[in-house]
């Protein structure tokens, strides 16, 4: 069983927020920190979280 892929919209929304969006848009995300990957990551699964615990 694979596990689900974070849309792209929700990554980008999550870069945005934690102010890596421009090293994306310039450079790809293959430019981005592991740290920073990982805070996306956190974030992503913080709103999965929240989304469960409404339903």
């Amino acid at each position: 069983m694979s596990a689900p892929k974070m849309s792209e919209k929700l990554k980008e929304e999550i870069a945005k927020e934690l102010g890596v969006y421009d090293i994306v848009k310039q450079e790809g995300w293959g430019k981005v920190s592991s740290r920073d990957c990982g805070n996306i990551v956190s974030k992503a699964i913080e709103i999965a979280e929240r989304s469960i615990s409404k339903d």
